[in-house]
């Protein structure tokens, strides 16, 4: 059969800007068609192989993501019952957050299919009991079970640790992860850096910086690091952030001679999530849980469209978890290996936020670490300064919403609806550092709007 391509010409990177430089008839091509994101990373109109520097070799498997079912503990008998249920409808694995020591483990796992889903846990709580009993019931079943420990995380989001004192939780990990040898148990928290409004290449650095103060604390770390992150509706960007994460991880994890590759578990972000026109969060969620797969998420829980003002609900879990089946089993995205490869515009971002991710990773180690920036409000603060321009851009309609700050549906009525409050909270308690606060873009606009409600 001819090969059609040999009829054409190969057109190098120079005569497609001639082509655009006559196509702009006289405007600048840097000004109109160049725009820098918020990490100051340069985007152009086209990336030709003229141009590419080829970096590290990075394998990401689309076909491995698993579909994660997050689950509160509050009643153990409906909480098992609600995990088979989602493990019937689809669900690969377990996410249940536990804040009560008396939860009787095996009872909470029984009758669910060990042998062909993962467990996790996201215990609110620091004990080396209750994590023998977890390591002994894995082994006794031989179940796969993650519990992502992270008191630095901890610290980051509250304000305090666990316990007390910071040797406290130090010496309580280490003491776990002796004891644990099975279980992976140390997670890193990044969603919360996302959420509060850092930029990737803060969120990729901070998260990089955590892992290195475990690596220094809990010496011959033989198990996987889970890395909880949270991705946006910035698309080739997001798969570039979770590949960066990955590379970065690598590298500095072979310093330490740990072999295990991270372990990412994704979800969507909340902040750019909203109240009013809430059907959109489907949109959004479905292009996150995209970048995701393609950035080579292990694990996906996706975020039901509904969880800013309402209760755990049947129909938003299911609705959540059907788009995943949809992107894994209808739209196939379950079928191809490293499908990020041969985009030169994918590949370039990865280069470029991993590039800068580094030099801020070494600069937080060069100037005491990140437990040391942490403490001293440092992190906070560049969090915050990211975050403000972010609202700025979205108060002045720059950044768009679709349905809240763009087209807003004025009929739109959602007073009645609020089973939860869904607007920041703030628990008045003493701390030991300034918390890191989770906002989204849209409270303000939100708040106002239902002022205007409750005065009709």
């Amino acid at each position: 059969m001819k090969n059609l391509f040999n009829d054409f010409n190969p057109v190098s990177s120079k005569q497609w800007k001639q082509q655009i430089q006559f196509e702009l008839k006289g405007a600048d091509y840097n000004e109109t068609l160049v725009w820098n994101s918020p990490e100051d990373i340069q985007v152009k109109p086209f990336y030709h192989k003229d141009e590419f520097v080829s970096g590290p070799t990075l394998q990401t498997k689309a076909s491995d993501f698993r579909i994660c079912q997050n689950i509160f503990v509050q009643d153990l008998e409906k909480s098992n019952a609600r995990a088979i249920d989602s493990i019937n409808r689809g669900a690969e694995c377990i996410r249940f957050t536990i804040e009560d020591e008396k939860i009787d483990i095996a009872k909470l796992l029984q009758n669910l299919p060990l042998d062909r889903i993962t467990i996790y846990f996201n215990l609110s709580f620091l004990s080396l009991d209750y994590i023998k009993k977890i390591e002994a019931f894995a082994k006794e079943n031989k179940a796969t079970i993650y519990c992502t420990l992270d008191p630095i995380g901890q610290l980051a989001k509250e304000g305090n640790w666990f316990t007390t004192k910071e040797k406290t939780n130090f010496d309580t990990l280490n003491s776990i992860a002796t004891a644990a040898p099975n279980l992976s148990v140390i997670s890193i928290n990044a969603n919360l850096y996302q959420n509060a409004g850092a930029n990737m290449v803060q969120q990729i650095a901070y998260a990089l910086a955590q892992a290195n103060e475990y690596f220094n604390i809990i010496p011959n770390l033989n198990r996987p690091i889970v890395f909880e992150v949270s991705v946006g509706t910035n698309y080739f960007f997001e798969i570039a952030k979770l590949r960066s994460l990955r590379l970065l991880f690598n590298r500095i994890a072979k310093e330490y001679n740990h072999n295990h590759d991270c372990h990412i578990v994704v979800s969507p972000t909340k902040r750019n999530k909203t109240l009013y026109d809430y059907n959109v969060n489907m949109l959004r969620t479905t292009t996150e849980c995209m970048s995701a797969i393609l950035g080579g998420a292990d694990v996906i829980a996706n975020l039901p469209y509904d969880s800013l003002y309402h209760k755990d609900n049947e129909f938003g879990d299911r609705i959540a978890r059907n788009q995943l089946l949809v992107l894994k089993h209808e739209s196939h995205f379950d079928k191809v290996d490293n499908p990020a490869d041969g985009s030169y515009y994918i590949e370039s971002l990865t280069s470029q936020l991993a590039e800068k991710a580094l030099t801020l990773f070494k600069d937080i180690e060069a100037n005491g670490g990140f437990l040391k920036q942490l403490n001293e409000g440092i992190i906070k603060r560049k969090i915050q300064e990211s975050a403000d321009k972010e609202q700025e851009l979205f108060d002045a309609g720059k950044e768009i919403l679709l349905g809240t700050n763009k087209y807003p549906n004025k009929k739109d009525s959602m007073k009645d609806n609020l089973e939860l409050y869904p607007f920041i909270k703030i628990k008045p308690r003493k701390t030991l550092i300034s918390p890191i606060i989770e906002k989204r873009l849209a409270e303000t606009l939100e708040q106002e709007r239902l002022k205007e409600e409750n005065k009709s």
